[in-house]
């Protein structure tokens, strides 16, 4: 049974505007209350609809505990299911992309129709009901070609972040983009101050050499350049070039294009473009970013060369997994139209960088000399913008939990 009056009673000694208690960095009632109140209830950016292009297809996820599986099904829709066989449970596919006619529990072989029924269930009794037995559906949707999806039993409403976001992604065609890599990293830390870190780049002039480079890291919040003209000339370029920039957002969602630094059209070492095929070729390829980022745990950047993406699942309550991934034109052939290690070697150093500085931040937190101290509201604008939000989501969950109904 999770503790529900702890949560209350360190929500209520949080301090505004100041990082948070102690606790929820590291208690096991704190992570347990985490997955069943926050990484179930939210819509979860899982992929993008190019990871699966013909009907079989299916990515498998685990989303910090849970194993979940998205498919694309005869009729060409998006379908979830629980990862789960409905005979003793075990995993159905394997972490990762693949493609099958059915899907097939690798266990005792009940097999299931992409729709989700079970067709098979080999020296079952005459009185068996299959009908009973198909794989459990979690919510599925796809906005502008990015998957997430929603474990609870109701799902947050997401048609605002549909109507403002995808207009902004039209452009960047991805569509018609494929996986060009794939990393994870095992970070030992709270996935709150791996996010925390995420969302500020206060940390960027001493320990990210690479990205600094090209991303402009004086800007806050919304990429606000202060008297810099810098925003405005951007910003009228784009909308001579027919390209929306924003910024949209909403309680859990927030995109904007903005400029990336002078001499740089996308985020490389040199500034140039790491893929010849672009997946934007508006204005040349020289569009800035799209950055959008979904709460609790994602952030993306698209240029108009690749597409960036990075999540954060909390495996522990000091251990964290983070997965990035980078997309290109689906036309375009690695060694050919791009290196792979000029692709990925910024975001791949920036992700180590970080690592280092999340792990190096939770054993501080650890200490019992740790005080909550105050965010920069200039610099770590959106870092206070997400740990706000967490701790408004508890609450609501919270109010929302009737006494003695704790998951």
């Amino acid at each position: 049974m999770i503790d529900l009056a702890k949560m209350d009673a360190l929500l209520k000694a949080r301090k505004a505007g100041h990082s948070l208690p102690q606790p929820l960095y590291n208690d096991p009632d704190v992570f347990d209350f985490d997955l069943e109140y926050i990484f179930k209830r939210c819509w979860l950016q899982v992929g993008f609809e190019c990871e699966l292009p013909k009907p079989g297809s299916y990515l498998a996820v685990t989303l910090g505990l849970w194993p979940v599986l998205v498919v694309r099904d005869r009729a060409g829709d998006l379908r979830a299911y629980h990862n789960s066989c409905r005979h003793r449970g075990s995993q159905i596919c394997a972490d990762g992309a693949g493609a099958a006619a059915r899907l097939v529990c690798p266990y005792h072989r009940w097999t299931y129709e992409l729709t989700g029924e079970l067709v098979h269930a080999g020296r079952m009794p005459a009185d068996f009901d299959r009908g009973a037995h198909g794989l459990s559906p979690i919510h599925v949707t796809s906005v502008g070609g990015v998957i997430f999806v929603c474990l609870g039993e109701s799902a947050p409403p997401i048609g605002a972040f549909r109507e403002a976001f995808s207009p902004l992604l039209a452009s960047h065609n991805i569509a018609n983009a494929k996986v060009a890599f794939e990393s994870t990293l095992f970070e030992k830390a709270n996935w709150k101050i791996v996010m925390d870190n995420a969302r500020e780049c206060y940390h960027c002039p001493g320990a990210h050499p690479e990205l600094s480079a090209s991303f402009p890291i004086a800007a806050s919040g919304h990429f606000d350049y202060g008297e810099d003209p810098t925003l405005d000339l951007f910003n009228a370029r784009m909308a001579k070039l027919g390209l929306g920039v924003g910024p949209v957002e909403g309680d859990w969602w927030q995109a904007m294009r903005f400029a990336l630094n002078d001499g740089y059209v996308s985020m490389t070492e040199d500034g140039k473009a790491a893929v010849a095929k672009l997946m934007c070729e508006v204005g040349a390829g020289d569009i800035g970013s799209l950055r959008w980022s979904a709460e609790p745990n994602s952030f993306s950047h698209a240029f108009s060369d690749y597409l960036f993406t990075f999540s954060a699942l909390p495996i522990s309550p000091g251990e964290t997994l983070v997965t990035a991934k980078w997309l290109v034109h689906k036309d375009a052939v690695e060694g050919v139209d791009y290196d792979l290690d000029r692709l990925t070697r910024v975001w791949t150093q920036t992700n180590l960088q970080d690592r280092d500085l999340v792990e190096v931040n939770q054993r501080g937190v650890n200490s019992p000399g740790y005080r909550p101290g105050p965010y920069s509201p200039d610099a770590e604008a959106l870092a206070l913008r997400f740990t706000d939000w967490y701790c408004a989501a508890a609450r609501a969950q919270l109010a929302a939990t009737p006494v003695g109904q704790a998951a």
